[in-house]
Formats: C-alpha cells, sequence, structure tokens
C-alpha cells in the first residue's frame, strides 16, 4: 500500500459503463443501463434514450417537485430494487449544493449518480511528543465499513441544514463535542473523488475541517456509531494509512490532506504532486 494507493482506490471508475442522468435539460448525475431500464415503467417521469436518462419534473418548489420522485423511490423499495430509504435528503446538482434540482434519498444518491457532500473533520492535539490525531473505530454494527477506522467526526451533509449547524450536529453525535468548542473548527478546504461501486457511481466532495483540542478532551460516542476512540501519535496514522487499508476508505484522503498541509508529506517526495492533483480531480 502507499498514500498513492489510496487516492487510485477511491477514483476507480469507468464512464463507458455509465450514461448521462439529466433534469431539464442539465447533467445531475450518472446511471447504469441497467437500473435507467427499471424506470422505465414511470414514463411520465423518466423518458429512456440511447445515450442518456432525462427526467421531466413540474415547476414548482423544490419540495413539491420532489414528491413524485420520493413516491417512486419508495416503490423501488418495496420491489426490491432498493434496499432502504435513509430518510436523509440529498440534492442532484449539475454544480453546488445550492443549485438543486431535485431531492433524492441519500439512500439512492449513488444509484443516481448524483453528486453527494459531506463533512469530515480532524481532530488533532498538540502534546509534548508532537502532533496527535483522535481516530475513531466504527461500531460492527454499520452497514458500510464496519469495525474499521474513521475520522474523530465524519458525516453527511443533507439538505435543510446549514454547514455550520450540520458540523455541530456532528460533532455532538459522534463525539460529544459541546457546540462552543466545536465552533472552533476551521474549515481548511475540500476533496473531491470518484468511485465506482456495485450501486453506482459516487462524485463526492467532502469538505475538510481542522480542530484543535486541549488535551484532557475525551471524545464519547452518542449515536453508537463509533465503538471506540483513541489518540494516536501523527506518526502511527501516517504508518497506519501508508501500509494498510484499516481507514475507511475516503478518510485515507482527508488525511492526506492533512498531512500534506502540516508539512508531514513535503514537496521533496517524488510523487507529491501527484498527491496534491489526485486530491482535487474534477467531477464528472
Amino acid at each position: 500500500m502507499s498514500y498513492l494507493d489510496h487516492i487510485r482506490a477511491c477514483n476507480r471508475h469507468d464512464l463507458s459503463g455509465f450514461i448521462p442522468f439529466s433534469i431539464d435539460g442539465a447533467v445531475v448525475g450518472w446511471v447504469r443501463p441497467a437500473f435507467a431500464r427499471s424506470l422505465e415503467p414511470w414514463e411520465g417521469l423518466f423518458s429512456l434514450k440511447p445515450d442518456r436518462l432525462e427526467m421531466t419534473l413540474p415547476p414548482g418548489e423544490l419540495e413539491q417537485r420532489s414528491r413524485p420522485l420520493a413516491e417512486m423511490l419508495e416503490t423501488l423499495v418495496t420491489q426490491g430494487i432498493l434496499s432502504h430509504l435513509h430518510g436523509e435528503q440529498y440534492v442532484a446538482t449539475p454544480a453546488g449544493r445550492e443549485q438543486g434540482l431535485v431531492f433524492i434519498d441519500r439512500a439512492a444518491a449513488t444509484r443516481f449518480g448524483i453528486r453527494a457532500f459531506g463533512q469530515h473533520l480532524n481532530g488533532f492535539v498538540r502534546s509534548r511528543d508532537g502532533l496527535k490525531l483522535w481516530v475513531g473505530r466504527r461500531s460492527t454494527d454499520r452497514i458500510n465499513f464496519p469495525g474499521q477506522l474513521d475520522h474523530l467526526v465524519a458525516g453527511g451533509l443533507p439538505w435543510g441544514i446549514g454547514m455550520q449547524e450540520n458540523l455541530v450536529k456532528e460533532c455532538r453525535e459522534e463525539a460529544g463535542i459541546p457546540e462552543p468548542l466545536a465552533r472552533r473548527a476551521v474549515p481548511v478546504g475540500a476533496v473531491t473523488y470518484v468511485s465506482e461501486t456495485g450501486q453506482g457511481l459516487k462524485p463526492d466532495t467532502l469538505y475538510c475541517y481542522d480542530l484543535e483540542l486541549p488535551e484532557d478532551f475525551q471524545p464519547h460516542c452518542i449515536d453508537g456509531e463509533v465503538a471506540g476512540f483513541h489518540l494516536w501519535p501523527l506518526e502511527q496514522v501516517m504508518e497506519t494509512v501508508r501500509g494498510s487499508d484499516e481507514f475507511k476508505l475516503n478518510c485515507n484522503l482527508v488525511i492526506i490532506d492533512f498531512l500534506i498541509r502540516h508539512g508531514c508529506l513535503g514537496p521533496g517526495r517524488e510523487d507529491y504532486l501527484e498527491l496534491v492533483t489526485g486530491l482535487h480531480p474534477p467531477l464528472p
């Protein structure tokens, strides 16, 4: 394993196996043809062309125009095409999160290949021994990446909640970080990646934050997502990322970004520019 291996692993995809998904003429995602064909019974909502899947929605406010799709997704669950619905709403957008054209349940986002947004927080401590990073071990009952290492705080960014508000909420639920402390988190950029999974395509954007914590801070999980936390020397984090796949896949990218920004991975490395550019591939 290497740092570059993790970047490449998050960006394995082949768009030739997908067709564009458009709403009112704007491409907002990519779908597999087999999934597109399963939507043909909703001919008033979808139109399947040889080279694309088109969706036409009634005019109106976002919630109103999203109802036909929400009803269809519930039917797909009863038919077994979708396993479940998450209850959190993402938006299909041709660009930024604020330009959403329709709600799509988080559980169906990858099927439609829409852009998804998340927030990852590096919780670190400056000790006499150097920088240390808090890492969490995911509970074994998680649907995704059970038992793997994770950030102190990481979660999706659904519609209807501001970025600061969502970060404070995630800090409280995942690590018991009080709001005054959570609000000290510093936004430090974003990483992107495009991965192909069994469900579909994931063109994701992760907003990154650094939060310096006092040495006596002890996180505790409230929502049950994390089984336990560990404060690791940065060297141990680096070795784990470089030599294993213990961390949840996209966490590696945010950690690599942290290591670059804090000078732990410098321009003297032969792969430095490849690492820097690899964290920001363009989204389809």
